[in-house]
């Protein structure tokens, strides 16, 4: 019945520590569920590990994994109205059998085994997924299940409905951007335009799209580039034209029953009801502010600067949560804008792993600051690279603060012949990202792999045994400036704190010390942790440093190589 903060290594087993005690707590009647929630797919899979080792012990317990409708629809593109999908249509007619077919049959039903049987019995995966999930004991699921209003599940927390649930959240620093995303809501000039045409047909709807085009119009007119509005001043009359619209927009679902609209036409819906319910909760910890975007378009954004109300108002339908994650410092930023408050319990768990077995060191003498960007620096950054790779052979993570950096860096790279140098890319499926996975698995070739910090590759995946011997980070991995952070920090600022580190610096070295963390996750691996840029060496970036890190190495180009040549001589000994 309390919240708990916990920062542990990676690799020690934050898992298992805390799935164990939650199954022992509901065994024991002082739980009804647990929620296991992610922030990504590739995380949840140490989950699933962690379940089947449990139940390779006798530990009886029923776990459900709910799977997004788009990733588990069986139709080609996802259309939920029964009308078109024969997989809804009757769904509650055929969904008894294929329940009781599921829970007799299996105590760990995750996708695969909820789409087969959904195609046995001709009937909607996902909704099977959740009716199974209410005689389940484990619920694996990602955060917007329990935490986002518009995708959280109705059948246990409607109406601030409360039950006697666990919420365990994994990779817990990801929350605060997520949370961000989930109560702030947007809207464009250039939607209103294009929907004119799917509401040709209705004049009194097409009106009312006019109307809230011409405030747009007047409010593009009043911005230069980006404009914060204090307390959302000035675009009151274009809410009640929203409204107007919202009301026409209703009123057309329920006069023209026969109409189906098509999916542009439901996605503006769901934009306007979405900007205006969250224009309603606007307190002090929103800003408002509207800009014209790098894309051409003209935007007012609702921006939940924090979080925490709006997540501890989530987290009281259950009895207990706990926020774990390895990179979870400092624990005043996350506690502030988690909304536990700072009576909240915190524990860190110090890494048992032997120091020796990994090298830290730092690069003195090159950086990634947009100033300092020149073909000699991109060399320069290529050379650490290689003489690092050189150093012993082995597969080599490589993080980089953007996809344009990596390839700027690579374009003057001297390449090994021998080595397999492989990237990831903005949009890969799940087969391309095993692909990248089982390249440094394979061991036959030493490979590289040039991934981007914050990435499906800097958390949640698990490479022991010398599938990766060293860990490289270009960079410090602070967001990049622009109208979003600038007024995250402004806000920040107004409220007498440093709006740098708010808004810049902790969530820049979470990102690195996610991907450090890729490095060491058994207490058979070691290698090489490096930090390719001279900002690591000021103070306020080192002051965010796991404790143990101590014994970092300040090295420059010309003394890297012998550095490294010793370590490893010494871990041959």
């Amino acid at each position: 019945k309390q919240n708990l903060f916990a920062q542990a290594p990676t690799g020690i087993g934050k898992t298992i520590s805390t799935i164990f005690p939650s199954l022992k707590a509901i065994g024991e009647g002082k739980a009804e569920k647990l929620f296991y929630l992610c922030a990504k797919n590739i995380t949840a899979s140490v989950a699933y590990d962690t379940i089947a080792l449990l139940q390779k012990q006798d530990v009886s317990f029923k776990t459900v994994c709910i799977t997004a409708k788009d990733k588990i629809c069986l139709l080609e593109e996802r259309n939920c109205d029964p009308k078109v999908c024969p997989y809804a249509k009757g769904y509650y007619d055929r969904n008894k059998n294929a329940l009781y077919e599921l829970l007799s049959g299996e105590d760990f039903m995750n996708k695969a085994v909820i789409v087969h049987m959904a195609k046995q019995h001709d009937i909607c995966p996902f909704e099977l997924s959740l009716d199974a999930s209410l005689s389940a004991d484990v619920i694996i699921c990602d955060y917007n299940y329990v935490f986002d209003p518009h995708v959280r599940l109705q059948r246990y927390f409607a109406d601030g409905e409360r039950g006697e649930y666990i919420f365990l959240v994994d990779e817990a620093h990801n929350l605060v951007e997520r949370a961000r995303e989930m109560y702030s809501a947007k809207i464009e000039k250039e939607e209103f335009l294009a929907a004119k045409k799917y509401y040709e047909p209705f004049k009194s709807v097409v009106k009312q799209i006019n109307s809230c085009n011409r405030k747009l119009l007047e409010l593009k007119r009043e911005c230069d580039v980006w404009k914060v509005l204090p307390e959302g001043e000035g675009i009151g009359s274009f809410v009640m034209a929203l409204e107007r619209l919202y009301e026409a927009l209703n009123r057309l679902s329920e006069t023209h029953q026969e109409w189906t609209a098509p999916k542009e036409a439901s996605e503006f819906f769901f934009h306007v009801r979405d900007f205006l319910e969250v224009y309603e909760q606007l307190n002090e910890h929103y800003e408002v502010y509207m800009e014209h975007t790098s894309q051409g378009t003209f935007q007012i954004n609702l921006l939940c600067v924090n979080p925490a109300e709006r997540l501890q108002e989530c987290c009281t339908q259950g009895i207990s949560t706990i926020f774990f994650s390895a990179p979870l410092l400092p624990i005043r930023y996350y506690k502030e804008l988690l909304g536990q408050g700072e009576e909240s319990k915190a524990i860190y768990a110090a890494s048992p792993f032997d120091t020796k077995n990994r090298l830290i060191v730092t690069a003195a003498d090159v950086s990634s600051k947009y100033t300092r960007r020149t073909a000699l620096e991109y060399t320069r950054i290529g050379q650490y690279i290689k003489a690092i790779t050189n150093s012993r052979r082995g597969n080599y993570l490589v993080f980089f603060p953007s996809y344009t950096f990596r390839d700027e860096v690579e374009a003057y790279m001297e390449k090994e012949e021998n080595v397999r140098y492989i990237r990831q890319e903005s949009s890969m499926t799940e087969t391309q990202r095993e692909e990248f996975l089982d390249a440094f698995r394979e061991q036959d070739t030493p490979t590289v792999g040039f991934c981007v910090m914050g990435g499906i590759f800097s958390e949640g995946i698990d490479l022991q045994n010398e599938a990766v011997i060293g860990v490289i980070i270009v960079g410090t991995g602070l967001p990049q400036t622009g109208s979003r952070q600038e007024i995250l920090k402004s806000h920040y600022e107004k409220e007498g704190k440093n709006g740098f580190l708010f808004a810049y610096l902790y969530p820049g070295m979470n990102k690195v010390l996610q991907a450090a963390g890729r490095l060491i996750r058994t207490s058979e691996d070691y290698g090489v942790i490096a930090l390719l840029d001279e900002r690591f060496l000021q103070g306020s970036y080192r002051s965010q440093f796991p404790p143990d890190w101590t014994d970092m190495n300040i090295v420059q180009l010309s003394n890297c190589t012998a550095l490294l040549e010793q370590f490893w001589a010494d871990i041959e000994q």
